[in-house]
């Protein structure tokens, strides 16, 4: 019994090694064990031939990235802890003191802000452009311009740029081009092979939060690329700020990747519904969703997505209708949060819209903006259309929509 601590570290015991299942395997630890000294000395694990240490890579990590390559069109993958980290590991790695960066004027939020109170202070300066514009892009585009963000579509505004212009431009011009893939996950279109004759992004940045984890319960972001220097620089600046993931939430992105194409799918059909809903309703000034004709930048989305579509969508709700309520009065199956993108259907609630743009959306009228995410729910009336009918006499409005089992909470008009 002295000993017994002893003998349960190292116990002699090994299982077999020819286990296979459904799932991979969850491997996980800091500490990585070496034979000898010359395993120390040789291993490497930039290449992935090794392992050297936890926050490099373990089996798990490493098949969630290759798997992530595939999935986006690439052939090397680095993860982060969340999108936003994801996103500020570019710069990070690419740029230095008098270097400049472009971002469009409707992207996400959190990367403009790390741009300004971030990167400024390294002495990384940054320009926003005109997302629908590509001549404004090319204006700005200087010999101290050393990266290039797009997004399709753009961030709450939801216009759907001229992705192969862009691209097309940068490449002419030398500049990396980075594009935030969260919204089409690899599903609505390959950011690698846009035109289908290898015109493509030098780096696609989904976050995995959204589609690919699925359930709403998971932080993680990635960095894709099909250039191994490229790679190399965006993995040596991920080693040196000591990124890394854990290996539980890597194996919740494992275990979720194979249904994506189906939630995808499902998802971007109750979120198609739910827009056309909302495009017939008076509260609706109007209905940002690439899908729907008229839609900014709809023929760049027709053209490149081929008419597949994420089930999130915007709205700007008439200035005469206060702003709706709280996540409590929104019914079980519509919920009020942060990265939308889970099986439930959500919203998400964004500041007063102006009078005429809205961070360069092509926005009709004043109002406020809410973001929808559609989700899986059904009830009883699955191609019931949307309605609104007066409840609680004329005091409220409710938006039902049966097809998603999603309630909206809308004040009458003042």
């Amino acid at each position: 019994m002295s000993n017994s601590a002893t003998q349960l570290i190292h116990h002699p015991y090994r299982p077999p090694a020819e286990f296979e299942a459904v799932q991979p395997g969850v491997f996980k630890g800091s500490t990585v064990f070496f034979p000898n000294m010359a395993a120390v000395r040789e291993r490497q694990w930039l290449d992935k031939s090794g392992y050297t240490y936890g926050l490099h890579g373990t089996p798990t990590s490493y098949t969630l990235e290759e798997r992530l390559a595939t999935l986006e069109g690439g052939l090397q993958c680095v993860l982060a802890p969340s999108g936003l980290a994801a996103l500020a590991l570019v710069p990070l790695a690419l740029l230095k003191a008098g270097d400049e960066m472009l971002l469009p004027a409707n992207s996400y939020e959190p990367n403009r802000t790390f741009a300004a109170g971030g990167l400024a202070q390294f002495g990384v300066a940054h320009q926003c452009y005109e997302a629908m514009d590509v001549a404004d892009l090319a204006a700005r585009i200087t010999p101290r311009m050393r990266l290039v963000w797009l997004e399709a579509p753009g961030s709450v505004t939801m216009e759907f740029p001229d992705v192969l212009a862009m691209v097309r431009l940068c490449r002419e011009r030398g500049v990396v081009c980075a594009l935030d893939t969260t919204w089409s996950a690899g599903q609505a279109f390959d950011p690698f092979t846009l035109d289908g004759q290898g015109l493509g992004v030098d780096i696609a940045a989904p976050a995995l939060t959204k589609y690919q984890s699925g359930g709403g319960d998971v932080l993680m972001g990635a960095l894709i690329t099909r250039d191994e220097a490229l790679h190399r620089r965006l993995k040596l600046a991920h080693m040196r700020l000591g990124l890394g993931v854990g290996m539980n939430d890597v194996e919740a992105v494992l275990r979720a990747l194979p249904t994506l194409p189906l939630r995808y799918r499902a998802q971007g059909e109750s979120g198609l519904a739910l827009a056309r809903g909302c495009a017939q309703q008076p509260p609706f000034v109007q209905v940002l969703h690439p899908a729907l004709p008229g839609a900014p930048g709809h023929v760049h989305w027709q053209q490149l997505c081929g008419g597949t579509a994420a089930g999130l969508f915007s709205v700007i709700i008439d200035a005469r209708y206060s702003s709706a309520p709280s996540g409590r009065q929104l019914g079980r199956a519509g919920e009020l949060g942060h990265a939308l993108r889970s099986a439930r259907t959500a919203r998400r609630k964004l500041a007063a819209a102006p009078a005429a743009r809205a961070r360069g959306a092509l926005c009709r009228g004043a109002g406020r903006r809410r973001r929808f995410a559609g989700g899986f729910a059904t009830g009883d009336g699955a191609h019931a259309p949307l309605n609104l009918c007066p409840v609680f006499g004329v005091q409220h409005w409710i938006l039902k929509a049966n097809t998603l089992h999603c309630r909206l909470m809308l004040p009458a008009i003042d």
